[in-house]
């Protein structure tokens, strides 16, 4: 009889090809297929290719986990093994991974339109925080590189800046300062000067390359900790409360969800700063992020760079190794670049930002009227239709900056992230429909929903279901909120049993690590003591040993007797076995 074997959905497709999705700086996305055994570097390779960018060494790919725990993508490991528990297709994000120290090295303008993009996501967000002086500096830079140029007062109103979304909390009086610095201080600056400025002021600030991870320190109270070209850093609200310099910082490790910084103060003085994360899973990202930084900005060559356990010696625990150039390598491999460098053709084909809403095309709306002819219909304060053709149709007034491609590709970045093609289809669909109408149909107050509404509720079989329907809804919501109490009680019974088994567990893993060491120490130390005390080898340093007094003294007052009271011990049992 034959056998049918079968495998699981989830082993099958890994024999078979993968398809990743990579987000850009942009929102944009590229995708590729790859092999079970693909190893991570051929996918960021794929990405610098995409751009065509050679400083690569600053950038790497992140992905989340079903759990929500964020890492970055080992380019010496097979992509499906650090992904295994992911769902597929892949879905990856290209980031910056270490932020230079001095944005003035950089070789490549394509290079810095990336590390831009990267800081202009990270003011979004708001991990980079600054004071109000420097936020509208690096606003006003934001606005004249990518968005607007120039300020045109027949072109922006006055409140042009309201549909940028720059900062998470972004105040009326910070805007009048944007457009105050844009008016007046970045006035003919291109697009290239404008993102340079803005790398140079933001690398001063306290914040800059801090990819926050939450946790408590020793008190209890919530902390933030990053790392920078600088060293190691932590946060509490807005105030950096540690600075340690990666000279100082001497050895990272973590057990559990304890994540241990071992350094050295001034006069060498012993530093332990201990916290704690919410998971292991987010306490090892952590140290490995710890580790790939502290080499990174450390070392002066990548061949320095050692294996770092993550717990003692006897003791198991994780190995990590950084794999890659090191901060002093990639800016002399920048130095030595000789090709032309790459021109950043026009902003725009990146992808505009999610901050950007068309300020000259702003709620264009094509309506058929009667005679089947489309005309063009907006918001007055745009104005973009200011005259008319012979025939009667709008004339747009068209701007050197804003065209209709620009407006499709502003109206497809302006919604969030970026918009697939489905997106654009439902962009256009209510604006090519022949049923289009800006107003509503006029309903006779007889027959209008209001009315019949209050008719109906009148009725007293109305009001009796409606109580009846209303009745076994809140029964219901009674019956779910006791279920939902009784699952509680299972749930933190369940939770109590495992938090008891693990200390258990703990307890005889202790315990058993504890009898491991003292069984290798005296395999060691029981087989070296009876070469020197039975053994009649005669070598020059064993004869030393001998002669000393003390060992002469443990010889034949210690060891002599034991000797023969384990040899009149198994005599006496010999005896008895024998005569039985």
């Amino acid at each position: 009889m034959k056998m049918l074997r079968f495998r699981s959905p989830s082993i099958r497709s890994l024999d078979q090809e993968v398809l990743c999705t990579i987000r850009l700086l942009d929102d944009s996305e590229i995708s590729c297929t790859i092999q079970k055994e693909t190893k991570g570097q051929f996918l960021l390779d794929h990405v610098c290719n995409h751009y065509n960018l050679l400083e690569k060494d600053y950038f790497g790919i992140r992905y989340v986990d079903p759990e929500k725990q964020r890492h970055w993508l080992e380019p010496n490991k097979p992509v499906v093994k650090q992904m295994k528990s992911a769902l597929h297709p892949f879905t990856m994000c290209f980031r910056v991974k270490f932020y230079p120290h001095e944005p003035m090295k950089i070789k490549e303008e394509l290079t810095r339109y990336l590390l831009y993009l990267q800081l202009k996501r990270d003011i979004y967000h708001g991990r980079l925080l600054c004071p109000f002086a420097e936020a509208a500096y690096l606003g006003a830079c934001i606005v004249q590189a990518a968005e607007l140029g120039d300020y045109d007062p027949e072109e922006h109103p006055s409140d042009y800046i309201r549909d940028f979304k720059l900062f998470p909390k972004q105040s009326l009086k910070l805007e009048r300062k944007i457009m105050e610095i844009h008016k007046n201080e970045l006035r003919g600056q291109c697009a290239a000067l404008a993102e340079l400025n803005m790398l140079q002021r933001a690398h001063s600030l306290e914040t800059y390359g801090v990819d926050p991870h939450p946790c408590k320190d020793f008190t209890g109270s919530t902390a933030f900790l990053g790392f920078t070209a600088t060293g190691f850093v932590v946060f509490q609200g807005n105030k950096r409360i540690h600075l340690l310099k990666w000279g100082d910082v001497s050895k990272l490790k973590f057990e559990g969800k304890t994540f241990y910084v071992i350094g050295v103060q001034k006069e060498y003085k012993k530093l332990v700063l201990t916290f704690h994360t919410t998971t292991p899973a987010a306490c090892k990202h952590l140290w490995k992020c710890g580790v790939e930084n502290q080499a990174f900005y450390k070392c002066a060559k990548s061949s320095q760079i050692k294996t770092v356990s993550s717990s003692n010696i006897f003791f198991k625990g994780s190995r990590f190794r950084y794999s890659g150039k090191v901060a002093k390598e990639v800016i002399e491999a920048s130095s030595k670049i000789q090709r032309d460098p790459p021109e950043v053709h026009s902003r725009a084909q990146f992808g505009q930002s999610r901050s950007y809403n068309s300020l000259s095309h702003k709620n264009l709306i094509i309506v058929v009227d009667k005679t089947g002819r489309e005309t063009g219909v907006e918001e007055l304060r745009a104005g973009l239709y200011e005259s008319r053709d012979k025939q009667g149709q709008p004339v747009p007034v068209r701007s050197t900056k804003y065209t209709q491609t620009n407006f499709i590709s502003s109206s497809l970045s302006g919604g969030g992230r970026g918009c697939e093609m489905s997106d654009f289809m439902n962009i256009l669909s209510p604006l090519s429909s022949p049923c289009a109408s800006m107003l509503p149909t006029p309903v006779e107050d007889s027959q209008s929903p209001a009315r019949l509404l209050r008719e109906l509720h009148a009725d007293p079989d109305i009001q009796a279901q409606l109580e009846a329907e209303r009745e076994r809804d809140r029964e219901f919501e009674r019956t779910r909120l006791a279920a939902r109490s009784r699952m509680s009680g299972i749930l933190a019974s369940s939770l109590r049993l495992l938090s008891s088994n693990e200390r258990v567990n703990t307890w005889v893993l202790g315990v058993a690590r504890f009898v491991a060491v003292l069984m290798g120490v005296l395999l060691i130390t029981v087989p070296t003591l009876l070469l020197l005390l039975e053994s009649d080898i005669d070598v020059s340093f064993l004869h030393e040993i001998r002669q000393t007094p003390e060992f002469e003294q443990f010889h034949y007052e210690y060891y002599c007797p034991l000797r023969r009271w384990i040899l009149c011990k198994i005599s006496m049992a010999m005896e008895n076995l024998w005569s039985d």
